[in-house]
């Protein structure tokens, strides 16, 4: 399967680079900047992300860019642009003023294969410091904005390419059009990256790996670990073991409409009613990190004892996914991070297990392309994000089951008011917060002194940024309205709208 490669020199872009480019239907694969693969024939062009740093830099990330050079098309981006420049003997210096924003192509090759359908004065962003005042002998220019007079260029006679804006960003109008001939027309990439194939390899590749041996997965209710689900059942059927546990802390009815919906895909699911044991464990706890670890204590305790009663179970699944698993580069070096609620930490060494992540390929998008295709349900599928800890971090302050109720109650009034408005499809992710705070109110001619919850909605692509989303105000009193008045120990209800960054979306 053909497959572009970016290399990452920590830019915040660069995941997006690798979606825009999936969305193509074309394959590719982020590697931090120092772990070039071998160019394989399957790799039919190379991405040079943009960067925090300045190619000036002392400690300026750096490659051997003559390992690429001439052996497959090579684009770079921003700080990826300037570093080829200046290493073949171009210069580059700190811009007058930092060029941030929208900008237009004044002048382009409009022949040029990189520019083709583009229109003229197309509009692309820009985010950098320094600016490359002059190219090496055999780079030509071949666009120009009215500030920049080297907005994007080609090496002579190769197929090396610099861009200094993001075609990556939606601000590029034609951004994509542009990636879609480097891509496409450039590299000559096949789009045969479809959810229908993936489905296919996998489903191939899991029976190789697996054959007859016994698989145990923890299902959330979430739609990665459901996917994971149903490709591994469509591989190995009935060797697949699913337990699905009930925390006390899922949402409202969750546990068994979400119980009943994977009974109802065939799977070979066991509900474990764990409630209590998770209580128990929580009680007097109110650090949220404190929390999180007496959450995932538990599970593991649990999940361990079903996965016990399987007799020769050698592997354990888990729905990891793609930017779980990518080596992120920091200015001071490379780094993983992985999502340890996303994970079962710890389980494979303990019950010495392999571990098998069909899943960690892809972006969250992709895997709801993927579960559209194999028929999850849609409560499942479009179910917005929710925390692995569940309402224990929406839960200010220690957890109590009377609190959990409350909570339950109060979220269920929202989430059930967003989708009947049609609103719940507009938003990321919703939810309700429970205070450590009582308020003063007035019910009735009796004075309250009661609870108070937060609302919280967000848009976003992808969780790393958000927005908080603008709610029809009156929705909102509408909502407020029902949260009060039906949920017992509720009095004041206020929302929250703050943005990440500089907020998370998660209170804790």
């Amino acid at each position: 399967m053909d497959k572009i490669i970016i290399l990452d020199f920590g830019s915040q872009y660069t995941q997006l680079i690798a979606r825009r480019i999936r969305e193509l239907n074309v394959f590719c694969e982020i590697y931090p900047f120092h772990h070039l693969p071998t160019i394989s024939p399957e790799i039919k062009g190379v991405i040079l992300s943009g960067s925090p740093c300045s190619v000036r830099d002392n400690n300026a990330p750096d490659i051997d860019l003559q390992a690429i050079r001439k052996k497959v098309p090579v684009l770079g981006i921003c700080y990826g642009a300037q570093l080829l420049a200046q290493k073949f003997g171009g210069n580059v210096e700190p811009s007058a003023t930092r060029e941030y924003g929208r900008a237009n192509l004044t002048e382009f090759e409009a022949d040029n294969p990189l520019f083709h359908h583009i229109s003229p004065h197309s509009q692309v962003w820009m985010s950098h410091g320094d600016t490359i005042t002059q190219i090496p002998s055999d780079f030509v220019t071949i666009a120009r904005t009215e500030s920049i007079p080297v907005a994007a260029f080609q090496v002579q006679n190769e197929a090396t390419f610099g861009l200094q804006f993001h075609p990556e960003v939606t601000h590029s109008l034609e951004g994509k059009q542009i990636l879609q001939n480097f891509v496409l027309e450039i590299c000559g990439c096949q789009p045969t990256w479809t959810a229908t194939s993936f489905i296919q390899s996998s489903v191939e590749a899991l029976k190789k790996e697996l054959g007859n041996d016994k698989v145990v997965l923890g299902l959330s209710g979430g739609v990665d670990s459901s996917v994971a689900a149903l490709l591994l059942h469509k591989a190995i059927g009935k060797n697949l073991y699913c337990v699905f546990v009930d925390n006390g802390l899922l949402r409202k009815n969750e546990f068994e409409s979400v119980l009943h919906s994977y009974q109802d895909l065939g799977l070979n699911v066991k509900g474990v009613d764990a409630k209590v044991e998770f209580y128990q464990a929580l009680a007097g706890l109110t650090d949220p990190e404190a929390k999180r670890k007496a959450i995932g204590k538990i599970f593991i305790d649990v999940f361990e004892r079903e996965a016990g009663q399987i007799k020769d179970v050698k592997w354990l699944a888990q729905g990891t996914i793609y930017p779980d698993v990518i080596e992120s580069v920091s200015v001071s070096g490379p780094s993983v991070t992985i999502k340890s609620h996303h994970n079962v930490g710890g389980l494979p060494e303990k019950m010495n297990l392999k571990v098998v992540e069909p899943l960690k390929m892809l972006f969250k998008d992709e895997v709801r392309n993927i579960g559209k295709e194999l028929g999850l349900p849609i409560n499942i599928l479009h179910r917005h994000p929710f925390p692995g800890p569940g309402l224990a971090i929406r839960i200010l302050g220690e957890i109590t089951a009377e609190k959990v109720k409350l909570l339950q109650e109060v979220d269920a009034i929202f989430i059930e008011g967003l989708k009947k408005a049609e609103l719940y499809d507009q938003v990321w992710q919703a939810g309700a917060i429970l205070l450590p705070v009582q308020s003063v109110g007035v019910m009735g001619d009796e004075r309250t002194y009661e609870r108070v919850v937060a609302l919280r909605a967000v848009t976003s692509t992808d969780g790393m940024t958000a927005d908080w989303a603008r709610l029809p105000y009156e929705f909102l009193a509408q909502i407020s309205n029902q949260i009060i008045n039906q949920v017992k120990g509720v009095n004041r209800v206020v929302l929250d709208i703050s943005s990440k960054p500089p907020a998370t979306i998660e209170w804790e």
